[in-house]
């Protein structure tokens, strides 16, 4: 135990020297006074101390620093930050970057907005490239490590998502209205795409690593805490559509029927992980409620037409008892009354037959 203690402060000592040391660069190298600025408020929000989060004044610093009407220092801002995030091996640091990025989503400018999502990528379809990190100092920093994956697949996602709507999800939380009036113009296709996406993010968010049970990191706190107002947002827009495309069903085709049911199943398949994982409110019950009227809707739906199509099918073939019947009687008319070449009515079937 005196031995990883000792470790741990080891390693805390060295974070500290690499912080200043940082700051030192950022001063001294730079050949522009906002650059610098810059880069020294990114370092003092993103230090190696592994559970305190960034101060929200290191965080608005940042946003208000990079966030000015220049796309140049914007740039500057988000390189910074990204140069940092892939730079570090520091589990602490990265979820630190990762942290002040999601604040930049949230609350940034609309340019500095941009800067980060238009980003280049590379090394795989996550483009913060951290799908791989492993802080390997001691157990502590291996936990936190799947915190850094994890969560930039999340601030992936989002980016993704708003990508897919044409917003940014914290652009249309209060304005209800044009929501319903925008998804109400959108063809079935094109609602379809939106759901899928805001369930991609639903599934990326319920895989929290396990180790949120016995949290006791401010930094992790903070990182569940703005997850989870996404994950509200995320629940608000994908209400809009499921009530809207519950309002379409007549209309919709079987394909259409078929992927949005997929995506009401998944949705439900992370149900217990997301009210574990998010402290409950009333909105859930609301929420998990209009899913699964909607879901059985669709599925009574499907049933009613899989009858349909059965009975369509029976009635083409010829094989509806009702024909059947009708084609029977006709035959045994036939049999029973035929006129022979004498002129006589005769049977078939046996029956003797009658002279005139």
């Amino acid at each position: 135990m005196g031995i990883m203690i000792g470790r741990k402060k080891l390693r805390n000592l060295i974070g500290i020297i690499k912080d200043k040391a940082s700051l030192t660069k950022a001063i001294t190298l730079s050949t522009s006074r906002h650059a610098s600025s810059i880069r020294v408020t990114i370092i003092c929000a993103t230090t190696h101390e592994p559970s305190s989060p960034p101060s929200e004044n290191h965080i608005s610093a940042v946003i208000g620093g990079g966030g000015q009407e220049s796309r140049s220092i914007s740039s500057t801002c988000i390189n910074t930050l990204m140069g940092r995030l892939h730079a570090t091996r520091s589990a602490a640091v990265a979820l630190k970057c990762l942290l002040v990025a999601h604040n930049i989503v949230s609350r940034g400018s609309f340019i500095l907005k941009d800067q980060l999502s238009f980003y280049p990528s590379s090394g795989g379809p996550n483009f913060l490239n951290l799908s791989t990190f492993r802080d390997k100092s001691d157990n502590d920093t291996w936990q936190m490590s799947s915190w850094v994956r994890w969560y930039a697949a999340v601030v992936e996602q989002n980016l993704m998502v708003s990508r897919v709507m044409g917003y940014y999800l914290c652009n249309n939380s209060s304005n209800s209205d044009h929501n319903n009036n925008k998804v109400l113009a959108l063809s079935s296709w094109e609602v379809l795409s939106e759901v899928d996406a805001l369930v991609d993010y639903v599934e990326c968010t319920r895989d929290a690593p396990d180790s949120f049970k016995n949290a006791t990191n401010d930094l992790i706190y903070d990182v569940l805490e703005m997850v989870g107002k996404d994950y509200r947002l995320v629940q608000r827009e994908l209400s809009v559509r499921v009530k809207e495309f519950g309002d379409r069903i007549q209309g919709l085709n079987s394909s259409e029927l078929t992927r949005f049911l997929e995506g009401l199943k998944r949705l439900e398949d992370g149900k217990e992980s997301l009210l574990s994982l998010f402290k409950k409110r009333r909105s859930d019950d609301e929420f998990w409620d209009l899913i699964s009227q909607v879901k059985m809707r669709i599925l009574e739906m499907v049933k009613k037409r899989e009858q349909e199509k059965r009975l369509m099918i029976t009635w083409v073939g010829g094989e509806d008892p009702l024909q059947r019947k009708s084609t029977r009687l006709s035959v045994r008319r036939e049999a029973l009354f035929r006129l022979p070449s004498s002129g006589g009515w005769s049977s078939s079937l046996g029956l003797t037959p009658v002279s005139l």
